[in-house]
């Protein structure tokens, strides 16, 4: 996925090893990242213990906002394909006892969407 992909909102794969020094302020100890995935300029990290959603604001980006989702709160999420008309793929996940989805995430004609699915589907079921 190149440039273009990732400014319509694909989801592109990222390494791992370098999600991990980027997060490593806020990783606690012996945490590891299992797969990240970049839409735009925001993350969303998957690691042993929970989902973190980092949220990058302003213009620069320097200002980020973490925000961790620990797989045990997480009730249940659905996942939307992109249709023939409609070309938006979407995931949304919602946390105990919320009656909306917390996140709520779109994707742009997208694979990455099915590996997340797959990610989430094995640390919640």
């Amino acid at each position: 996925m190149g440039l273009f992909d990732s400014l319509v909102g694909n989801a592109s794969t990222l390494d791992v090893d370098k999600v991990e020094k980027e997060l490593g302020s806020i990783l606690i100890e012996e945490e590891k990242v299992k797969a990240a995935f970049k839409v735009v300029r925001d993350l969303m990290v998957f690691t042993e213990k929970r989902l973190i959603l980092v949220d990058k604001q302003g213009l620069t980006g320097k200002k980020i906002e973490y925000h961790s989702i620990p797989y045990k709160s997480i009730s249940h999420f659905s996942v939307e394909t992109a249709g023939k008309f409609d070309l938006d793929a979407e995931l949304k996940i919602w946390i105990s006892s919320a009656t909306e989805p917390l996140v709520n995430k779109q994707f742009k004609n997208d694979s990455s969407i099915y590996d997340i699915q797959k990610i989430l589907a094995a640390v919640c079921l």
